[in-house]
């Protein structure tokens, strides 16, 4: 029987593709962040914050909007099946023709190619797009470039979804958006070279593994391992906060336990025993796993974990949004969430979906089979409630100059 499951090479493209995405959400350099102030003309004093929609907004935007049969949908690569089923099941069962494209790279040139269209209220050529939770997603916001969800056409969402996605802290109440997929980011340790079992943020400062530790390079996850590691919530810490936070991390990089601040290459380094505990995202050591036939553990430690989340989002100047609200509403259809989620094998934000791919696991045999459960029974994919609660976003940052403060907090120990 034909597997479902993406090859290794296909794997390997998945593990890659996330170094862009990883860049998107980066205050390191500054380069996207300033591509995006750039295109809105916000100079280094600005505020980054959302801003509420009116009160009849949603009832304003939606009126009079009528099927065209058609949608323009912009995508990451490598973030559906090449085949595209889901989307010629969607055509199928609505007759609305989808034109997918995987054309965002990064969120900061993403936003700085879109923004001119956008503030002159003209169409970029897409009604739905899957953009980052992080700096851009704000600008997308307070730049008055999303449109207002209206719920009442979302059923499937409100059915299926984990109730943990209204409540965000970047768009609590997912007036603006709904969740494509997620991440996590944890801890990850070798078995073979760490007997005992890893479980707290601590681990990562243990001097019986000096030298053997990977830390990320990115700022924004480094200071929430440092706050988190202080039992600060990284969703409401201080300039104060920051300071003790790259405090710890100091003492962490001045006792020698630090092999390097890595990027994507942390999964490498783990794989070729360069370190044997490391800050690591779920996806990565998922793929990792099942495409090199490894057996690294991943943890959300007990002092907590960090969420990433890529978001459904309609541009305001969509010219097929009816169309785009209910390619939205189809992928909460849990057959839908389960296919989706046995390629891609990120954080499924439809729970019933583990039930559904244990159903497909079933009618396969052999390595198929065992792979696709093990897709079923994973915490990266399907974590615990216990684990969804542990979980943090990234610092918030409020205006532009508060975020270059925290810059300066923490990029010098990545850098010295």
């Amino acid at each position: 029987m034909q597997s479902n499951l993406p090859d290794p090479s296909l794997i390997r493209g998945l593990t890659q593709r996330r170094l862009g995405r990883r860049d998107a959400l980066r205050v390191s350099g500054l380069s996207a962040f300033a591509m995006a102030l750039a295109a809105c003309g916000v100079k280094g004093t600005g505020s980054t914050a959302p801003s509420a929609p009116a009160p009849d907004a949603v009832a304003k935007y939606w009126a009079g909007k009528t099927s065209n049969g058609k949608v323009d949908f912009a995508n990451w690569p490598l973030y559906m099946d090449p085949k595209h089923p889901e989307l010629k099941k969607f055509t199928a069962a609505t007759g609305v023709k989808v034109n997918y494209q995987e054309v965002i790279q990064e969120m900061g040139p993403w936003f700085a190619k879109v923004q001119p269209q956008l503030a002159a209220g003209q169409s970029i050529g897409y009604d739905l797009m899957v953009i980052t939770n992080g700096i851009q997603f704000k600008q997308f916001v307070s730049s008055g470039f999303l449109a207002p969800l209206d719920h009442a056409k979302l059923p499937n969402y409100k059915a299926n979804a984990d109730p943990s996605y209204a409540n965000t802290a970047y768009d609590k109440g997912n007036v603006y958006s709904v969740p494509w997929t997620s991440g996590i980011t944890g801890i990850a340790y070798d078995p073979k070279k760490i007997t005992r079992p890893i479980t707290k943020l601590t681990d990562l400062w243990d001097p019986a593994f000096k030298g053997k530790v990977g830390m990320f390079s990115d700022t924004q996850e480094l200071a929430n391992f440092g706050l988190m590691a202080l039992g600060l919530n990284p969703d409401e810490s201080t300039a104060e906060d920051w300071k003790k936070a790259a405090e710890k991390l100091k003492e962490q990089k001045n006792a020698g336990q630090v092999r390097n601040y890595y990027d994507q290459s942390y999964i490498d380094a783990l794989g070729k025993g360069e370190v044997w505990i490391t800050q690591a995202w779920s996806g990565d050591v998922f793929q990792k796993n099942v495409s090199d036939g490894t057996d690294f553990k991943f943890v959300i430690p007990q002092e907590g974990g960090t969420i990433w989340t890529d978001n459904f989002a309609i541009p305001i100047t969509a010219q097929n949004p009816l169309d785009a609200i209910k390619l939205m509403d189809f992928f909460y259809e849990v057959e839908n969430a389960a296919t989706l989620a046995e390629f891609i094998s990120y954080v499924c934000p439809v729970p019933a979906a583990q039930e559904q791919i244990k159903k497909d696991a079933a009618k396969l045999s052999g390595d198929d089979k065992a792979a696709m459960e093990a897709i079923a029974s994973s915490p990266l994919v399907f974590p615990a409630p216990s684990d969804y609660a542990k979980l943090h976003y990234y610092v918030d940052f409020k205006t532009v100059a508060e975020q270059q403060q925290f810059q300066s907090i923490f990029e010098p120990i990545v850098l010295a």
